[in-house]
């Protein structure tokens, strides 16, 4: 176990509506968000690119330029920050993914570990949206895998379930990557729950030297799993794409009460706050 705590900030997410919501969209916006998480402790930013264009901001984006033109922002606003890409698609084709992997070649990505019914239900007991699968078999995972080789960028495999978990030492097994750093999905409805009592189970299935975090999505509830998560020896992930809310109920007005939140447990329970050096040394 490090005492260095890795924190990953989550600035914007996907489709979270800007007129109602503190996501940032355009490149000053994303800039300047991810300054202030830096400020409170983060190392690493996490992103998705939203179009540019008036009034579209809820809506995905896959244009290189895009991509280029805030991965740039944000590495002017924040020295010797890591950027990590979102790569999520729904179905077979993640070309676009690729392109901006290609184009602006972050040091970390997501590749999500496995396939998951994406389900939610209302309190009426009817779906939220229609039932989706998120589609992630090998070969898609392969091929992203390729690309990341080629860019120079460390696969973060997002895992839903202990099944998802098991299957990236597979993938190192049969020479498909050569380190297992694993992100802990908790709190989709269809997915694992967040629930703290989970992750010494989820611990015991990792291989003893895969570096792991957890992404936990929810409300206050979260928090206290979020500790469990430092004192495990995990590293820490949130931002507005995860939660709105801050340890005692309240919104919150962005992206850093958020990590300064975080970084307190950290703190209170051993561990220090890995700078960018720090977390270059410890991931790349």
């Amino acid at each position: 176990m490090s005492d260095k705590a890795v924190i990953t900030c989550a600035i914007t997410g996907v489709l979270t509506d800007p007129k109602h919501h503190p996501v940032p969209v355009t490149p000053e916006e994303m800039a300047r968000a991810s300054r202030e998480a830096y400020d409170a402790g983060a190392s690493v930013i996490h992103m998705h690119f939203r179009q540019q264009t008036p009034g579209k901001g809820h809506r995905m984006c896959w244009e290189p330029t895009v991509a280029t033109e805030i991965a740039e922002a944000v590495r002017d606003a924040c020295p010797g920050v890591i950027l990590n890409f979102t790569t999520g698609t729904m179905g077979r084709d993640q070309s676009g993914p690729i392109d901006c992997l290609r184009a602006a070649k972050p040091e970390i990505a997501a590749c999500n570990a496995g396939s998951l019914n994406y389900l939610k239900v209302k309190s009426d007991g009817t779906w939220a949206w229609p039932p989706m699968l998120f589609e992630n078999p090998v070969e898609k995972i392969e091929e992203l895998l390729s690309v990341m080789l080629e860019t120079g960028t460390r696969p973060e495999f997002e895992c839903f379930d202990l099944g998802i978990v098991r299957s990236v030492e597979m993938f190192r097994q049969v020479g498909m990557v050569d380190t297992a750093d694993i992100n802990l999905v908790m709190g989709v409805a269809s997915g694992m729950p967040c629930d703290a009592d989970l992750l010494p189970l989820l611990r015991k299935y990792m291989a003893g030297d895969a570096r792991w975090q957890a992404t936990l999505i929810g409300r206050k509830e979260i928090w206290p799993v979020h500790r469990r998560v430092a004192e495990l020896g995990g590293h820490l992930r949130t931002g507005v794409e995860d939660t709105f809310y801050l340890p005692d109920g309240r919104r919150t007005s962005g992206n850093g009460p958020l990590i300064e939140a975080l970084a307190q447990i950290a703190e209170d329970t051993g561990r220090t706050i890995a700078s960018p050096e720090d977390t270059r040394a410890l991931f790349l």
